[in-house]
């Protein structure tokens, strides 16, 4: 199956320690949740293609090389004027990234109707999420292509949530509800949820989803791992697994990825197949093994499918972790 991955590819400008001169320094890794999340499904073995608005200036050739080394299709992606975003990284004493954004005027956010016409009618999926749902002008028109694909293809959707970023609340939540009700798969933190519905308890929250329609709905919450809602209504719980963590930068992502893939490859959510719990479990288990994966190592850096084999006959650390 092919997976059309829609959203934003930017620059994250990573803290590293300061030089014994006193200053800091960043090094500039490739991200944006939609890029992680087109790399590490090309890591895993699908045909991920990347519709990206990517610059031409000197962050936009890096992402475009990155992809490319990675087996990321690009032939949909548009050749931007604007200039890349960034996203300035720090690690709490956790290792949890903090992120800042610097994304006025950049080229992730002006998509067009005619540019996101490029995504074939039949694709088999499409995956979008994170800012580029969320802000404008751009969004729109791609809950607009959403709403004509739909019909005929599997909509996946992370709304990642940037509670700085967001300055309407009750619209945000609706935008965000709407293409919830165009998804069949939708996964999200806890903290997304806290945000979104301060008022519900996360069980109440996901009923709210699954009520508007996704056959799968999921959400992650860290070392604890994450919890799913079935069609039928049913509620599954999946653990963290422990993991050393270098840094969690990706690690929602690399979970998308990973549920994306196990779901498509089981064919769990073609045509109107709605999963049990029971048949939902293996896939929400290897999302967060691959999870565990990523955060083991610095940086958004997924499982290829040969790690992943591995690991699932490998014993877990005995430190606890995230995902």
């Amino acid at each position: 199956m092919t997976v059309c991955v829609i959203g934003e590819a930017l620059i994250d400008l990573v803290h590293q320690s300061a030089e014994p001169d006193g200053a800091d320094h960043y090094l500039a890794h490739p991200g944006g949740s939609p890029f992680n999340v087109a790399i590490g499904l090309a890591r895993l073995g699908q045909h991920s293609r990347l519709l990206a608005r990517l610059s031409e200036d000197a962050f936009g050739r890096q992402l475009r090389a990155h992809a490319e080394r990675n087996g990321v299709d690009l032939s949909l992606a548009v050749a931007a004027a604007e200039p890349s975003s960034l996203a300035v990284v720090g690690l709490d004493a956790e290792k949890n990234a903090r992120y800042d954004f610097y994304r006025t005027g950049t080229a992730d956010w002006q998509w067009t109707a005619a540019e996101l016409a490029r995504i074939p009618n039949d694709t088999g999926w499409v995956h979008t999420g994170s800012l580029a749902s969320w802000t404008d002008p751009g969004a729109e028109a791609i809950e607009r292509r959403l709403a004509e694909l739909t019909r005929t293809t599997v909509v996946s959707y992370d709304p990642n949530i940037r509670p700085a970023l967001l300055d309407d609340h009750d619209a945000t939540v609706a935008r965000i509800e709407r293409l919830v009700g165009l998804s069949r798969v939708v996964k999200a933190s806890a903290e997304d949820l806290a945000w979104l519905y301060p008022d519900r308890d996360l069980v109440d929250a996901l009923r709210r989803w699954q009520a508007l329609g996704p056959a799968v709905v999921v959400v992650t919450d860290g070392s604890r791992g994450a919890r799913a809602i079935a069609a039928d209504g049913e509620f599954l719980a999946v653990a963290g697994r422990p993991v050393r963590v270098a840094d969690t930068v990706g690690a929602g992502d690399a979970f998308m990825a990973g549920l994306i893939n196990a779901l498509a490859r089981a064919g769990l959510v073609d045509g109107d197949r709605r999963p049990s719990a029971e048949q939902l479990r293996p896939a929400v288990e290897e999302a967060v093994l691959v999870a565990a994966l990523t955060v083991a190592r610095a940086g958004a850096n997924p499982p290829t499918a040969a790690e992943l084999a591995a690991a699932r006959t490998e014993p877990a650390p005995d430190e606890p972790g995230t995902n």
